[in-house]
């Protein structure tokens, strides 16, 4: 496969992570380097390593996971979606750190796994098709990581942009509505609605 395909396959990957990024960017009142680095990093770490499971599990045990993997990406974006919604509801605006900030911690890892579960099975593809699974995902990597974080300076520079300054009063809740989104779009094209 050359390399604009897998270009291509990967920009696809990425758009989830892409979404969760421009939320977390326009929820912010300063951007720092730091929390671009560990969102983008993560995103980026774990669209690497999905294709190499998905080619180090195989097709055997891979389709045992891939009959739940859907739920299992719905339910942690929901979860997560929960949390952003509640905090924006009800939790306390001066509140910061680790609990709000989901370029940290547990909530970071979790939106990590489930915006990549995809790429196991696109790991497994590429395996069949003989292509150079080091060099595929590494590229898949760079780009999830290059598009996640041109997404949270791209919500920032939204957030700032000509009356839009309360979008970031909003980006809580628009981003938990979009994880909760992403989740029901997965569940969606896996068939579950038809």
């Amino acid at each position: 496969m050359d390399t604009g395909s897998i270009l291509l396959i990967a920009v696809a990957l990425s758009m989830d992570a892409a979404a969760v990024s421009l939320t977390f960017g326009a929820g912010r009142d300063k951007v720092e380097t730091a929390g671009v680095l560990r969102m983008a990093g993560s995103f980026g770490l774990f669209q690497f390593l999905m294709p190499l499971a998905g080619w180090l599990l195989g097709a055997g045990a891979l389709r045992y996971i891939l009959d739940y993997d859907h739920w299992l990406a719905f339910l942690l974006l929901a979860f997560v979606g929960g949390n952003m919604i509640r905090e924006s509801l009800w939790g306390d605006k001066k509140k910061s750190g680790a609990a709000s900030d989901p370029s940290r911690g547990g909530k970071l890892l979790l939106l990590a796994l489930a915006t990549s579960l995809d790429a196991l099975a696109v790991g497994l593809s590429l395996a069949v098709l003989g292509e150079n699974m080091l060099r595929a995902a590494l590229i898949i990597g760079l780009v999830c990581f290059a598009i996640s974080a041109g997404a949270v300076y791209a919500g920032y520079t939204l957030r700032r942009a000509a009356g839009l300054s309360r979008l970031g009063d909003y980006a809580n809740m628009a981003g938990g509505l979009i994880l909760i989104a992403i989740g029901l779009n997965i569940l969606r094209e896996h068939g579950i609605f038809s």
